[in-house]
Protein backbone atom coordinates (compact mmCIF):
# COMPACT_ATOMS: atom_id res chain seq x y z
CA UNK A 1 0.00 0.00 0.00
CA UNK A 2 1.42 3.36 -1.05
CA UNK A 3 1.81 5.90 1.71
CA UNK A 4 3.21 9.39 2.05
CA UNK A 5 4.16 10.92 5.37
CA UNK A 6 4.76 14.62 5.89
CA UNK A 7 7.05 16.08 8.52
CA UNK A 8 8.83 19.30 9.38
CA UNK A 9 5.96 21.55 10.36
CA UNK A 10 6.05 23.72 13.44
CA UNK A 11 5.66 27.15 14.95
CA UNK A 12 7.89 29.92 13.64
CA UNK A 13 7.92 33.69 13.58
CA UNK A 14 7.28 35.77 10.50
CA UNK A 15 10.35 35.93 8.29
CA UNK A 16 11.74 32.59 9.41
CA UNK A 17 12.06 29.36 7.43
CA UNK A 18 10.90 25.77 7.56
CA UNK A 19 11.58 22.73 5.44
CA UNK A 20 8.82 20.20 4.99
CA UNK A 21 9.47 16.63 3.94
CA UNK A 22 7.24 14.15 2.17
CA UNK A 23 8.45 10.56 2.30
CA UNK A 24 6.85 7.93 0.09
CA UNK A 25 6.83 4.22 0.77
CA UNK A 26 5.08 1.04 -0.28
CA UNK A 27 5.75 1.11 -3.99
CA UNK A 28 8.50 0.48 -6.46
CA UNK A 29 6.80 2.80 -8.92
CA UNK A 30 8.13 6.30 -8.43
CA UNK A 31 5.41 8.97 -8.54
CA UNK A 32 4.96 10.92 -11.74
CA UNK A 33 4.24 13.99 -9.69
CA UNK A 34 4.40 15.03 -6.07
CA UNK A 35 2.63 18.14 -4.91
CA UNK A 36 2.21 20.22 -1.81
CA UNK A 37 -1.15 21.69 -0.92
CA UNK A 38 -2.34 23.61 2.12
CA UNK A 39 -5.55 24.25 3.95
CA UNK A 40 -6.08 27.11 6.34
CA UNK A 41 -8.93 27.11 8.87
CA UNK A 42 -12.23 27.85 7.18
CA UNK A 43 -10.70 27.76 3.70
CA UNK A 44 -10.51 25.26 0.89
CA UNK A 45 -7.39 23.26 0.21
CA UNK A 46 -5.17 25.07 -2.28
CA UNK A 47 -2.26 24.19 -4.50
CA UNK A 48 1.21 25.27 -3.39
CA UNK A 49 3.81 23.55 -5.57
CA UNK A 50 4.46 20.43 -7.56
CA UNK A 51 7.42 18.57 -9.01
CA UNK A 52 7.40 15.91 -11.70
CA UNK A 53 9.55 12.83 -12.06
CA UNK A 54 11.55 14.75 -14.64
CA UNK A 55 12.20 17.58 -12.22
CA UNK A 56 9.84 20.16 -13.67
CA UNK A 57 8.35 22.43 -11.04
CA UNK A 58 5.32 24.63 -10.77
CA UNK A 59 4.32 27.05 -8.04
CA UNK A 60 1.30 28.99 -6.93
CA UNK A 61 1.79 32.69 -7.51
CA UNK A 62 1.63 33.51 -3.82
CA UNK A 63 4.74 31.40 -3.00
CA UNK A 64 6.97 32.08 -5.98
CA UNK A 65 10.48 33.18 -4.95
CA UNK A 66 9.81 32.21 -1.32
CA UNK A 67 9.20 28.45 -1.55
CA UNK A 68 11.29 25.84 -3.36
CA UNK A 69 10.23 22.27 -4.07
CA UNK A 70 12.87 19.60 -4.65
CA UNK A 71 13.21 15.84 -4.60
CA UNK A 72 15.74 13.24 -3.53
CA UNK A 73 14.93 10.14 -5.58
CA UNK A 74 17.35 7.98 -3.61
CA UNK A 75 15.36 8.72 -0.45
CA UNK A 76 11.93 8.77 -2.12
CA UNK A 77 11.46 12.13 -0.49
CA UNK A 78 10.22 15.50 -1.70
CA UNK A 79 11.00 18.69 0.16
CA UNK A 80 9.37 22.08 0.41
CA UNK A 81 11.76 24.77 1.55
CA UNK A 82 9.75 27.71 2.82
CA UNK A 83 11.53 31.01 3.39
CA UNK A 84 10.29 34.43 4.47
CA UNK A 85 7.21 32.89 6.02
CA UNK A 86 4.19 35.08 6.61
CA UNK A 87 1.29 34.69 9.04
CA UNK A 88 -0.98 34.00 6.05
CA UNK A 89 1.11 30.89 5.31
CA UNK A 90 -0.36 29.33 8.45
CA UNK A 91 -2.13 26.13 7.40
CA UNK A 92 -1.99 22.37 7.40
CA UNK A 93 0.31 21.35 4.57
CA UNK A 94 -0.48 18.15 2.71
CA UNK A 95 1.59 16.06 0.35
CA UNK A 96 0.06 14.31 -2.66
CA UNK A 97 1.81 11.66 -4.73
CA UNK A 98 0.39 10.20 -7.87
CA UNK A 99 1.19 7.79 -10.62
CA UNK A 100 -2.05 7.45 -12.45
CA UNK A 101 -3.79 5.11 -12.73
CA UNK A 102 -1.80 3.14 -10.17
CA UNK A 103 -2.18 5.45 -7.21
CA UNK A 104 -3.10 8.92 -6.01
CA UNK A 105 -2.44 9.29 -2.28
CA UNK A 106 -2.52 12.02 0.33
CA UNK A 107 -0.66 12.29 3.59
CA UNK A 108 -2.11 13.20 6.96
CA UNK A 109 -0.71 16.72 6.84
CA UNK A 110 1.69 18.74 8.95
CA UNK A 111 0.78 21.95 10.74
CA UNK A 112 2.66 25.15 9.95
CA UNK A 113 1.98 28.13 12.18
CA UNK A 114 3.58 31.51 11.55
CA UNK A 115 3.26 34.11 14.27
CA UNK A 116 3.49 37.83 13.60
Amino acid sequence: QVQVVESGGGLVQAGESLRLSCAASGTIFRPNAVGWYRQAPGKQREFVATITSGGSTNYADFVKSRFTISRDNAKNTVYLQMNSLKPEDTAVYYCNAQKLPLYNVWGQGTQVTVSS
